[in-house]
C-alpha cells in the first residue's frame, strides 16, 4: 500500500499512527506530498479529487480517502483488538471523540488563517476568537467528561494528534488550566507510534 501523506498533516499523522498501532506500518509505503488549498498538487488530485492528504492507495488500486475512511480500512486488515470498537457503548464513544478531535483541527485551521495565513488586510478577528472559543470549549468538555484510560481506540489516536498538531502549530492550548488532558497527551505523545511520526515543515500557500 501507499500512503499520501504530509508530514504537518494532523489528519496524515492520524493515519500513521493508527498504521503503527495496528501493526500495518511495515506494510504501507509513505510518500510525502505538499498541498496547499491554494497551490495544486496534480499527483494529489489524480487520486483525490478535492487534492487532499492522507490517501491511500490499496495494493489493488483502489484509492481512499479521508483520514477516517483510511483508519476504517486499516482496522479491517489487522489481526488484533480492534482499534475501532465494534459494537455498544464503546463504539460511539470512540467515534464521537474523532468527531471532537478532527472538530478541533478544523477551528484551528480556521484560527490560523486568520492570524497568520491570511493576507493581515483581510483577517477577521471576530472569527479567530469564536475558533479559539471552540477549542476551549472542547478541552473543557474532555476534561469534564471523557474518559481516557481505556483501551487504546480511535478516539484516542484522533485525539493526541489533533492535540499534537495544535502544539506544533503554537495554537490555543490550555495545558495549565486542563491538567489531566494535559497529563495524559504528555503520556500518550511518548508511545512509539507518536515518537515515530513527528510533526515538521511548514504550509507554503
Amino acid at each position: 500500500m501507499k500512503l499520501l501523506y504530509q508530514t504537518h498533516s494532523p489528519f496524515a499523522r492520524k493515519v500513521l499512527v493508527m498504521a503503527h498501532e495496528a501493526g500495518l506500518a511495515n506494510k504501507i509505503d509513505v510518500i510525502h506530498h505538499e498541498t496547499s488549498p491554494v497551490r495544486r498538487n496534480e499527483a494529489v488530485y489524480a487520486v483525490n479529487p478535492l487534492g487532499q492528504v492522507p490517501i491511500l492507495v490499496c495494493d489493488d488500486g483502489l484509492a481512499l480517502f479521508d483520514s477516517t475512511v483510511i483508519c476504517s480500512y486499516l482496522d479491517s486488515l489487522h489481526a488484533g483488538p480492534r482499534l475501532i470498537p465494534e459494537e455498544g457503548r464503546n463504539h460511539w464513544l470512540a467515534l464521537r471523540l474523532e468527531a471532537l478531535a478532527n472538530g478541533m483541527i478544523e477551528a484551528g485551521s480556521l484560527y490560523r488563517w486568520e492570524i497568520d495565513r491570511r493576507p493581515e488586510t483581510l483577517r477577521w478577528r471576530a472569527m479567530a476568537e469564536a475558533q479559539a472559543g471552540k477549542l476551549r470549549t472542547a478541552y473543557d468538555f474532555i476534561e469534564q467528561k471523557v474518559a481516557l484510560d481505556g483501551p487504546l481506540d480511535i478516539g484516542q489516536i484522533a485525539l493526541a494528534t489533533a492535540l499534537g498538531w495544535l502544539e506544533f502549530r503554537r495554537l490555543p492550548w490550555l495545558a495549565d488550566s486542563h491538567p489531566r488532558l494535559t497529563n495524559w497527551y504528555r503520556a500518550f505523545a511518548r508511545r512509539p507510534s507518536m515518537v515515530a511520526t513527528p510533526m515538521q515543515g511548514e504550509t507554503f500557500d
